[in-house]
């Protein structure tokens, strides 16, 4: 189930939002993980036992590692902290990495081993790294274990943010579980709304219209330059809208659940640097990364050569994380080399030469990181980088047809992706119910845009 669906707009998030109300307050917790279940088992009825399992585990690993504190038994509560990496990180490597594993081997050794065929559990990647925070934080004794299991499976099941993040770390929520510390806000509620509808303006209005003209484009073979670089530019726009439009109605919803979760985007496109990128770019993962992987390594304590490698590191595990193909490893270990590029004298010369500059260097390098991304074949992202340097021509009548058709789209985005418009908007309309009008518009233009267009995926899920 989607977000920019119809059962979910008209059916499941009205009777969600009135059983929730309705609900006597000790309840309530019982009431939110159990439609988070119904919601994942949607559209993974079997998988959902997976979630359920790491529920389990993990909540009887946090338990298990307050006791053997107590107990003064460190090396029994790093055991357990190390079964817990090693379950979670096994299931999410069997069920994302195992044909990818047996597609290398059979390809270096010439072999012909069958697939499994093994279908990737949605979200797998989002609740694996949020109780993987938990533990993790429980045995650091950042956060105490929770003990009650309807509490620790809301946690982790939030239909808001199960599926596609923001990745949210438990200590970032921990009393807000308790009911009794998240009492109904009606200014929250609105709060929660608008921003949803914000979110579902931009994955219906602008993602969804972006995306179609990237598929348009990438189906064709011998594309000009500038056409394949306005593929790039509708890919960067499509996949922007689609994730940061996810991170805004999960961030909405969880608000009128009386959650305030972590903000995942802060107008990337804005940056002026590749750096500046990455902490505004699905911050919620960059900030999971940083805590768990970077500084646990040793991040920049231990000399330079030492934090280039924890960054190969890093940046080789964000790759494999976004998807089991090769192209994901080489996107991420492309940004590695420009980040410690950046580090050891691009920055130094950036900061040197007007803001423009940077802005342009920053956006061409995350145009063309995008085409590593979105194509997994090397063949394919062969001739599309060749297409982007000429070995097509330059220029071609496909470009004007599709500049034209889909030119109020483009500056739309273009628009839309800077934070202009939101000042502009606090700036002239500070009145919430003119805020609250504004969202319902976006509500309705958008289900009326979903009437007739069939074109609705959500990019991220297959992460």
């Amino acid at each position: 189930m989607v977000f920019s669906s119809f059962i979910f707009l008209l059916v499941f998030l009205p009777l969600t939002l009135i059983l929730y109300r309705l609900a006597p307050l000790k309840l309530k917790n019982a009431v939110l993980f159990a439609v988070s279940l119904v919601f994942y088992a949607w559209g993974e009825p079997i998988y959902v036992l997976i979630m359920l399992f790491s529920t389990v585990f993990d909540y009887c690993n946090g338990l298990a590692l307050e006791r053997l504190e107590n107990k003064n038994k460190p090396k029994a509560r790093t055991a357990v902290l190390v079964l817990s990496v090693a379950v979670n990180i096994g299931l999410l490597c069997f069920f994302k990495y195992t044909d990818f594993i047996i597609g290398t081997v059979n390809s270096i050794g010439g072999l012909n081993l069958r697939m499994f065929g093994i279908a990737l559990p949605i979200g797998i990647s989002f609740y694996t790294f949020q109780t993987l925070s938990y533990t993790i934080d429980v045995y650091r004794k950042q956060v105490k274990a929770q003990h009650n299991i309807i509490n620790f499976g809301m946690y982790i099941c939030m239909f808001p943010q199960l599926i596609a993040g923001p990745i949210v770390r438990y200590a970032d929520i921990e009393s807000r579980l308790d009911i009794a510390n998240r009492p109904v806000n009606h200014d929250k509620e609105i709060s929660g709304i608008i921003r949803f509808s914000i979110g579902l303006g931009k994955k219906v209005l602008l993602a969804n219209q972006a995306g179609a003209l990237w598929s348009e484009i990438s189906a064709q073979s011998g594309n000009s330059a500038a056409t394949a670089w306005l593929g790039a530019v509708a890919f960067a726009l499509q996949i922007y809208f689609d994730f940061s439009g996810y991170s805004d109605m999960a961030i909405g919803l969880a608000r009128i659940f009386g959650f305030e979760i972590c903000e995942n985007f802060n107008y990337p496109y804005m940056s002026r640097s590749v750096t500046e990128f990455w902490r505004r770019w699905h911050i919620s993962l960059g900030t999971w990364f940083r805590e768990y992987v970077y500084i646990p390594l040793g991040g920049n304590r231990k000399g330079l050569p030492r934090q280039i490698f924890n960054l190969f590191v890093v940046w080789s595990l964000t790759g494999l994380w976004h998807g089991a193909g090769w192209n994901f490893v080489l996107w991420g270990l492309y940004f590695f080399v420009l980040l410690v590029a950046e580090k050891l004298f691009l920055l130094k010369l950036l900061k040197k030469l007007p803001s423009a500059i940077g802005h342009i260097y920053t956006m061409f390098a995350v145009l063309f990181s995008w085409m590593i991304f979105a194509n997994e074949d090397f063949d394919a992202l062969g001739s599309y980088v060749a297409s982007m340097f000429g070995a097509n021509g330059a220029y071609g009548e496909s470009f004007i047809f599709y500049l034209k058709s889909y030119l109020v789209i483009l500056i739309a985005g273009v628009i839309f992706s800077t934070d202009y418009p939101e000042r502009l908007f606090k700036k002239l309309f500070d009145s919430s119910a003119v805020k609250l009008a504004a969202g319902a518009a976006l509500i309705a233009l958008s289900v009326l845009m979903l009437v007739g267009d069939s074109y609705n995926p959500f990019l991220y899920f297959r992460f």
